[in-house]
């Protein structure tokens, strides 16, 4: 198996963006990507989109995206496992290249979330939980992170203040960011006292509705080396794992095992261990995943995420940053294009190339996107060359 690198990284600016389409979207962050990585064409496409159907009605995205990218008739695949579609994109690229079937490929994201209606947007992303058991009887996903969350608070004592810190934090992250589409500080008190959406959680702890993508040009490692126009990034470890699509179906609500398991798998394949993570990029879709996933990926103890949050563990110039860009609840969560975009600031960071986010000495990062509420994962790590 070949070694696999980043040598390009593309993502627009993210929100609502009325006047522009899906395709538009891609191809522009496509075209950052494939401009930041000086090369002349690819080999293979993947992308990373959870519903384009629902939200845009439009299906068969690898023509579409592969013919508007001026690309074809290259080989190309539309990825999708819920919210975590993007992460498991990266993923299949990193695979065609360490098979050796592909040189250069792009890995994409992509989602338009903006074009229907509030409960269109609920419903289109509802299908990622359990239609027949879930769904029909009512419940959302803030609702199901809310039974989370509440798990959390009476198992370990984990407090309303340090969820409302995660939000704080990123977005005091995504202040510095550009990019991010809620780029606004926010303090404690705003979070706790907005508008309740699933007791204990108000609208300030969720991920917000977004447009948005996020490109990656890879290629193998030897390669890099010689054609990259800026420092590559190396991919020493891809892990993937499923749950239970039900959360009633787990014998544990305060842990996320589709994590557990796939950062296991990554941690052995990069032979690293969660002390040598130097910064993360998680799926904060809600305050209190941020809080369950740092604990899931080993970064502190079971039950201590929401202490480790509010110490300030965390925050940038903390032990372990996370979320450096503002995560999914400042930067944006266009459901199909985050696991990309994820693995764009880690690229940022290990180039040192983030200016007020810069991470010091950044050398190994992590990547962890999450599909519907917990029913799949995805791990990456990277290390600078």
């Amino acid at each position: 198996m070949r070694e696999v690198a980043i040598i390009g990284v593309g993502m627009n600016k993210w929100g609502e963006l009325w006047e522009k389409s899906l395709r538009d979207i891609f191809v522009e962050s496509a075209l950052l990507a494939i401009e930041d990585a000086g090369v002349d064409h690819i080999d293979s496409m993947y992308a990373g989109c959870m519903t384009s159907g629902l939200f845009v009605g439009q299906e068969h995205l690898a023509s579409l995206l592969s013919d508007y990218l001026g690309a074809g008739p290259i080989p190309a695949a539309r990825v999708e496992s819920a919210c975590a579609s993007g992460g498991l994109a990266v993923r299949m690229g990193f695979i065609d290249v360490a098979s050796g079937m592909s040189d250069i490929v792009l890995v994409g994201g992509v989602e338009k979330m903006t074009d229907v209606s509030g409960d269109g947007a609920t419903y289109a992303l509802s299908t990622a939980a359990d239609q027949e058991y879930e769904v029909y009887n009512g419940i959302t996903f803030p609702g199901l992170y809310a039974l989370m969350a509440r798990s959390h608070m009476q198992k370990f004592g984990t407090t309303r203040e340090q969820l409302a810190q995660v939000a704080v934090k990123n977005h005091e992250n995504g202040f510095k960011n550009p990019l991010a589409q809620y780029p606004q500080k926010i303090t404690i008190e705003e979070v706790i006292n907005s508008i309740m959406v699933a007791d204990p959680l108000t609208i300030l702890d969720c991920s917000p509705i977004t447009d948005g993508a996020a490109c990656l040009i890879l290629c193998p490692a030897d390669m890099a080396k010689k054609i990259s126009k800026k420092p590559p990034v190396k991919i020493i470890a891809s892990g993937n794992a499923t749950d239970t699509i039900a959360l009633h179906s787990r014998s544990d609500f305060t842990i996320l095992n589709a994590t557990v398991k796939a950062a296991e798998r990554a941690y052995k394949m990069a032979n690293v261990t969660p002390e040598n993570i130097d910064l993360a990029e998680v799926h904060d879709c809600f305050t209190i995943a941020e809080i369950m996933i740092i604990e899931d990926l080993g970064f502190v103890k079971k039950g201590e995420g929401g202490k480790a949050t509010m110490s300030g563990m965390t925050a940038l110039g903390g032990k372990k940053p996370i979320n450096t860009s503002g995560g999914l609840k400042s930067k944006g969560h266009p459901v199909g294009a985050t696991g990309v975009a994820q693995v764009v600031e880690i690229v940022h960071q290990l180039r040192g190339e983030s200016g007020p986010r810069q991470v010091k000495n950044a050398k190994i990062g992590l990547t962890q996107n999450m599909g519907g509420s917990g029913g799949s994962a995805v791990v990456h790590i990277m290390q600078a060359m």
